[in-house]
């Protein structure tokens, strides 16, 4: 269950394209990227917490 190819993937882009559609696409990528960014950074600083 881990092995996406390429047909796959084509099928989950359809789907979200149907769902969102097109000009929606962009600004999820840009809040799921956000989201990623605030994450890391949250985890930075609790390791930096516990080295002082």
């Amino acid at each position: 269950m881990g092995n996406l190819g390429l047909p796959e993937i084509l099928v989950i882009l359809a789907i979200l394209i149907l769902i969102f559609g097109t000009s929606r696409i962009p600004e999820l990528g840009r809040g799921l990227g956000e989201g990623i960014r605030n994450f890391k950074k949250s985890l930075k600083g609790t390791e930096d917490e516990k080295k002082l």
